[in-house]
C-alpha cells in the first residue's frame, strides 16, 4: 500500500504544477507578445513482478509480464510559439513580426530577445521597449520627425513635416533553431540556451524570419477556453490522485486492525 500512496503522490504534485502552467497562462491572457508553455509528462520507472519472455517452472514462456508503475512527473514546460492575434494601434512604433523573427534588446550590454513590437521613443529619439531597453540595432528617429514608417521588409524612414527624409535603416531580427529551448527570464524577453542554440541573424523578409506589420501589436497566443478545458481536466485528476492515497490510507487502516 505504501507505492499506491507514494504513486498518487507523484500524480498530485505533476498536477499541481500542470495547474501552475494552466494558472500564468491564463494570467498572461492580456499580455503583449506573451507565448503559452505546456507542461509535458513522463511516466517514472516500472517495478516487474515478472518479466514479458521469462519461462516458467514448466519451460512454457511467459507472453505478458507484470510491471507496476511508480507514478508520473513533469519533463518539461513547453513554450509554444504560435502566432498570436493582431490588435490594431495608433502608434507607428508597435511592430508585429508575422513569422518566426525576434527583436533583438540590449539588457545592460547583453543581448536578450522578444516577440512584443511595442516600442516608444526615449528622451534621445532611440526606440526602447516599455521596460527602457534599447531595440538593437539602434533605432534613432531625430526630433523633427512627424511621420514614422516602417515596411514588410524592415525598411524605415523618418520624415519631417514637409516630407523631408531625415533618417533611415533597416532593423535586424534574429531567429532560432529551437526556440523552445530559449530561457524566459520575465518581462517578455528570453535569453540564450545551449539547447536554443546560438541566434541567426536577418532581416524582415528573409526566408525563415517573418515580415513586420506596423501599426499593430501581437496579442497573447492564451486561449481562454483551451486553458479552463485544461484546468477542469487537471483539477479532476488532481482529485483522483487523492482519492487513490484515501483508499490507501483506509486500506492500511483495515490491515492494521487485523491485530487487534
Amino acid at each position: 500500500m505504501l507505492r499506491s500512496l507514494w504513486t498518487a503522490a507523484t500524480g498530485m504534485e505533476a498536477q499541481q504544477i500542470n495547474l501552475d502552467v494552466v494558472a500564468n497562462n491564463l494570467a498572461n491572457v492580456n499580455t503583449v507578445g506573451f507565448k503559452k508553455s505546456k507542461a509535458e509528462f513522463q511516466d517514472l520507472l516500472y517495478q516487474a513482478g515478472k518479466k514479458a519472455g521469462a519461462e516458467t517452472s514448466s519451460g512454457a514462456q511467459i507472453p505478458v509480464g507484470v510491471e507496476v508503475g511508480m507514478g508520473s512527473r513533469i519533463t518539461a514546460t513547453k513554450k509554444m510559439f504560435t502566432q498570436g492575434d493582431f490588435k490594431q494601434t495608433e502608434s507607428p512604433y508597435d511592430w508585429v513580426i508575422e513569422g518566426d523573427g525576434f527583436f533583438q534588446l540590449d539588457d545592460n550590454g547583453r543581448t536578450v530577445y522578444s516577440k512584443a513590437g511595442s516600442f516608444m521613443t526615449n528622451k534621445d529619439g532611440v526606440l526602447v521597449n516599455p521596460e527602457g531597453l534599447k531595440l538593437t540595432p539602434q533605432v534613432t528617429v531625430p526630433q523633427e520627425a512627424v511621420k514614422f514608417q516602417i515596411l514588410p521588409d524592415g525598411t524605415w524612414e523618418a520624415r519631417d513635416k514637409i516630407e523631408n527624409k531625415l533618417a533611415s535603416g533597416r532593423i535586424e531580427l534574429v531567429r532560432f533553431i529551437n526556440p523552445a529551448g530559449l530561457r524566459s527570464i520575465g518581462r517578455n524577453l528570453y535569453d540564450i540556451t545551449d539547447s536554443s542554440g546560438s541566434p541567426v541573424k536577418g532581416n524582415p523578409g528573409d526566408t525563415g524570419f517573418g515580415t513586420i506589420t506596423q501599426n499593430a501589436v501581437e496579442m497573447s497566443n492564451v486561449n481562454v477556453v483551451d486553458e479552463m478545458v485544461q484546468m477542469i481536466a487537471g483539477q479532476r485528476a488532481y482529485e483522483i490522485n487523492t482519492k487513490a492515497i484515501q483508499t490507501a490510507d483506509q486500506i492500511l487502516q483495515m490491515v492494521s486492525n487485523l491485530k487487534r
